[in-house]
C-alpha cells in the first residue's frame, strides 16, 4: 500500500512523533539527550525550521515545529536520523535501525490548539510518572517557555509572543495557563490525529484546510447507526 503524502501548509506548525524501533530506547544517557538536541538544532538551522517546543522521553520524541517549506521539516529529520542513529551505533557498538520507520506529523491550528499541543508536549514526562512536575524534567522546552531559561534551538511563535510584550511577561502567562493535566478527550484527539496524519483544529479548520489542499484531513465516519432517522433516510426505508 502506498505511503500516503504528508499534509503541509504554509504557516501551519506541525506535531512530530518519531518512536524507538519496537519502542525500543533511543536514549541511554545524559550525553545522549544532549547530543540529540544539538544536532536538531543544527539540522533545523540548516533546513529553515523553527522548533517551538519539544520533549525527549526514553523512547520517543515529541516536536512542535514550522518548516518554510514544505521539504524543510522531511530533510530535517532525515538529517537529524542520519547523524544521530550513526552516534548511537558507533557508541554502544550496534547496528541497524534505532528509530521506526517513518515520523508521524501533522497539521494544527494555531489559535487554540497551539499552546494545548505545546503543554501536551511538555506534560509528558509527567504523564509517564517519570516526575512530579515539567520543570523537574531537564530534557524539554518547559524550561524555556514556563520558567524563562533560554534554550537556543527554541524560536518563539507568535501564539506564545502574543502571551504578553516581554519575555518575563510571557513567561508568566504561560506558567498561569499551564494547566495541571489535560482532559481525556484533548490527549485522545491529539494521540489519533498525530497517528493518522490528520489535522489537529475544529471542524472550520479542518474544512479550510481540506478545501485548500483538495484532499481530506481527518476520519469520515463509516457506516453510521443503523436505526437512527437519518440514516434510514439516507438509505431510502
Amino acid at each position: 500500500m502506498a505511503r500516503k503524502p504528508r499534509i503541509y501548509l504554509d504557516g501551519c506548525p506541525q506535531h512530530i512523533i518519531q518512536r524507538g524501533n519496537n519502542r525500543a530506547a533511543c536514549f541511554y544517557t545524559d550525553a545522549d539527550y544532549a547530543l540529540y538536541l544539538n544536532k536538531l538544532r543544527k539540522a533545523a538551522a540548516v533546513n529553515d525550521v523553527s522548533v517551538h517546543a519539544y520533549v525527549l522521553m526514553t523512547n520517543h520524541v515529541h516536536l512542535l515545529a514550522s518548516g518554510a517549506n514544505e521539504f524543510a521539516i522531511p530533510n530535517m529529520m532525515q538529517n537529524l536520523g542520519l547523524n544521530f542513529v550513526r552516534y548511537i551505533n558507533i557508541t554502544y557498538k550496534r547496528t541497524g535501525t534505532l528509530f521506526e520507520g517513518r515520523y508521524k506529523s501533522s497539521l494544527l491550528s494555531t489559535d487554540r490548539y497551539f499552546l494545548t499541543l505545546s503543554q501536551y508536549i511538555e506534560l509528558n514526562p509527567v504523564r509517564a510518572g517519570m516526575v512530579a512536575a515539567p520543570g523537574h524534567y531537564p530534557w524539554s522546552s518547559y524550561r524555556h517557555n514556563a520558567m524563562g531559561i533560554p534554550i537556543d534551538l527554541i524560536t518563539e511563535h507568535d501564539e506564545y509572543r502574543n502571551l504578553g510584550r516581554t519575555r518575563a511577561s510571557r513567561v508568566k502567562e504561560y506558567r498561569r495557563l499551564f494547566p495541571d493535566f489535560q482532559a481525556h478527550e484533548t490527549l485522545d484527539e491529539i494521540r489519533a490525529c498525530t497517528n493518522k496524519g490528520w489535522a489537529i483544529g475544529n471542524d472550520k479548520f479542518r474544512a479550510e484546510i481540506a478545501s485548500m489542499l483538495k484532499r481530506k484531513v481527518n476520519d469520515i465516519p463509516h457506516g453510521g447507526d443503523r436505526k437512527s432517522h437519518t440514516y434510514k433516510e439516507n438509505q431510502g426505508t
